[in-house]
C-alpha cells in the first residue's frame, strides 16, 4: 500500500508556543515515519494582516528552525517556505475564482479578524480560497486540522468537488486528520480559549524560545480555579486542568498520576514542579534551534524542501490549467 500524502503549515506570525508544539508538531513528527509530508510555513498567508518586513523574515526562518528543532527530518519532509512555490499564489487566484462571496463571508475566522475593523483587506477574506490551493496542489490525502481550521477544510472539499464537476476528476478530496494522541493547550490566562501567539499578553502563553525564567514566571502567574485539589475536571476547574494538560504532555505521565502525586499538596507546589517539567521538555529543542541558526543549514533545507514541493505542485497546476482551458506556454527550440 502506497503511503498517504499529508500536508500541513504554521504561520510565522508571532512566537510559536508550548500549545503549537504539542497541538500541531508533535503530531507532525509522528506522521513524518508513516506518510509522505509537506510541512510549510505559510508566509503568503501572514500578509494577509500588516506585517514588519524584517520581522517577517526573522519569524519565517525561526518557524521553519523550530520544525527541525522539534524532530521533523528533511530526509522524510518537505520543509519549505510557501512563497518559495510559486504555485500556491497561481493556483490561490484560480481557487478564488471558484469560490462564492456568501461562502467565504461565513467563515468564522474571518468574522473573527475583521469584527470592529473599518477597513478589512480582501486578502483577508480570500484566504480560505489559497489554502484550499495549498492543500489541493499536493494530492493530499489527510490534514492534521483544529477546530478553528475545520470549516476551512470544508470549504477546500467543496471547491474541490466543484471543480472535478466542471472541469473532471483532477483534485483528490482531502480529509480531515484527528491526531491520536496530543491535547488542546489552553491561554495560561483563561482556560476556556485556546493559548496562541497572537493574544496581545505575552503572560498567556509559553514561547518555545521563552528562558526558563520567563517559563517559571508565566506558570507562577497562571491563573487557577478556587479551591486547591489537583483534579481533572475541564468543565468546572478549567484552568487547572488545563495545566495538568500541560504536565501530562510534558513529562509523558497520566493525568491520573499526577493527580495521585499532588493529593492534598495544593497549586503553589504543583505549579513549581510543572515549571521544572516544562524546562527541561524544551531544554533539548531549544538547544537544537540554536544549533540550527548558528549553522544556517535552514537554507539549505528550506531549498530542498521547495525543491521537492515545486515538483508535485507544477504538475497538479500543469493539470488544473490544462482542464480550465489555459494555452499552454510556448517552449522554444533550442539551437
Amino acid at each position: 500500500m502506497s503511503k498517504l500524502r499529508v500536508l500541513s503549515g504554521i504561520q510565522p506570525s508571532g512566537k510559536l508556543t508550548l500549545g503549537n508544539y504539542i497541538g500541531a508538531m508533535k503530531n507532525f513528527v509522528a506522521l513524518q515515519h508513516e506518510h509522505d509530508c509537506f510541512f510549510m510555513v505559510v508566509d503568503l498567508h501572514a500578509v494577509t494582516v500588516p506585517q514588519e518586513p524584517a520581522a517577517l523574515r526573522e519569524q519565517s526562518e525561526a518557524v521553519a528552525a523550530l520544525f527541525v528543532a522539534a524532530g521533523l527530518d528533511p530526509a522524510h519532509a518537505a520543509i519549505f517556505m510557501q512563497s518559495h512555490v510559486s504555485a500556491h499564489a497561481e493556483l490561490g487566484w484560480l481557487m478564488t475564482t471558484l469560490s462564492y462571496m456568501g461562502e467565504l463571508e461565513r467563515m468564522t475566522q474571518f468574522k473573527d479578524k475583521s469584527e470592529g475593523k473599518e477597513a478589512i483587506g480582501a486578502g483577508l477574506f480570500v484566504y480560505p480560497s489559497l489554502m484550499a490551493a495549498d492543500i489541493l496542489l499536493y494530492n493530499t490525502n489527510l490534514v492534521p486540522v483544529g477546530d478553528d481550521q475545520k470549516q476551512h477544510l470544508e470549504l477546500t472539499r467543496d471547491l474541490a468537488g466543484r471543480f472535478n464537476y466542471r472541469f473532471g476528476e483532477t483534485f483528490v478530496i482531502p480529509e480531515p486528520y484527528i491526531p491520536k494522541v496530543g491535547a488542546r493547550i489552553m491561554s495560561l490566562d483563561d482556560g476556556t480559549k485556546k493559548m496562541s501567539k497572537s493574544s496581545p499578553n505575552a503572560g498567556s502563553y509559553i514561547a518555545l524560545l521563552d528562558t526558563p525564567d520567563e517559563i517559571r514566571k508565566k506558570i507562577a502567574r497562571a491563573k487557577t480555579d478556587t479551591g486547591r485539589d489537583i483534579v481533572f475536571d475541564a468543565q468546572n476547574k478549567p484552568e487547572i486542568s488545563n495545566l495538568m494538560s500541560i504536565y501530562a504532555q510534558c513529562s509523558g505521565q497520566s493525568l491520573e498520576q499526577i493527580q495521585a502525586a499532588y493529593e492534598g499538596q495544593g497549586y503553589g507546589a504543583f505549579k513549581k514542579d510543572l515549571a521544572e517539567v516544562v524546562v527541561g521538555a524544551l531544554a533539548p529543542l531549544q538547544a537544537k534551534y540554536n544549533e540550527i541558526r548558528s549553522s544556517g543549514a535552514i537554507g539549505e533545507i528550506l531549498q530542498a524542501g521547495a525543491e521537492r514541493a515545486s515538483a508535485v505542485a507544477e504538475q497538479t497546476l500543469a493539470k488544473v490549467k490544462e482542464a480550465m482551458g489555459f494555452l499552454p506556454p510556448v517552449r522554444r527550440r533550442k539551437g
